[in-house]
């Protein structure tokens, strides 16, 4: 999963036309990368999104202004809207995460 870089990438994201999800994550986080392990599976069942993954200690102001309070956490965007938010306490399974972006099926 590629990682955003920088803030125009993720503006540029975000205001696609279609489904973009974005892990929030750390380098120290003991879920972040229990997530890691089984995310690739559920990306491969999800080919009409895209997947990217950032940092919220690099990027502080958009973790806030996303109320993004725990991590992980699967935000997903369309057309610069945040169309739904997977709190960190509801992102630790595979069966949460996948029926999660199920759900998203509607917001097409």
């Amino acid at each position: 999963m590629e990682r955003i870089q920088t803030e125009k990438q993720y503006e540029d994201l975000i205001n696609r036309d279609g489904l973009t999800v974005i892990k929030y994550d750390a380098t120290w986080c003991p879920d972040c990368k229990t997530l890691d392990k089984f995310l690739p599976d559920i990306i491969a069942k999800h080919p009409d999104k895209e997947f990217y993954a950032l940092d919220v200690e690099q990027f502080e102001e958009i973790t806030d202004k996303n109320d993004v309070r725990g991590i992980p956490s699967l935000l997903v965007y369309k057309n610069g809207e945040k169309l739904a938010h997977l709190h960190s306490k509801y992102a630790k399974t595979p069966g949460e995460i996948s029926e999660y972006l199920e759900t998203l099926e509607s917001k097409k």
